[in-house]
């Protein structure tokens, strides 16, 4: 069984910045697509950034040039870099991975951004 566990979040004020980190507990990460999601009060979870396990990016509009997915593949670790962070930031985000067969979900870390 494959598990997802992510870490990095926290409280942070407009403009600054926090890095997320998500370890699996598999080397099939390594032939993975790797993503985040988040979650806000009251909406649907939306992606915010992918990589392939060849290691292209792709990024919702409203945090390109922002946010940054890097995937370390020594360390089986995804990470989310998440800088001049904005009020509408703040929701859980979700590590997801995924392959033929596999659509995981790590139980989320929550992301507050203060005024």
């Amino acid at each position: 069984q494959v598990e997802l566990v992510e870490s990095g979040g926290g409280l942070v004020q407009a403009g600054g910045s926090l890095r997320l980190s998500c370890l699996a507990s598999s080397s099939i990460f390594r032939i993975s697509a790797m993503a985040w999601y988040r979650q806000a009060p009251g909406k649907q979870r939306e992606l915010v950034a992918s990589s392939t396990s060849g290691g292209s990016r792709n990024y919702a509009e409203s945090v390109k040039g922002r946010f940054t997915i890097s995937r370390d593949n020594v360390k089986n670790t995804v990470y989310l870099q998440m800088n001049s962070l904005k009020r509408e930031d703040t929701a859980v985000y979700y590590c997801n991975l995924r392959r033929p067969g596999m659509d995981l979900w790590g139980k989320g870390t929550l992301v507050t951004v203060s005024s």
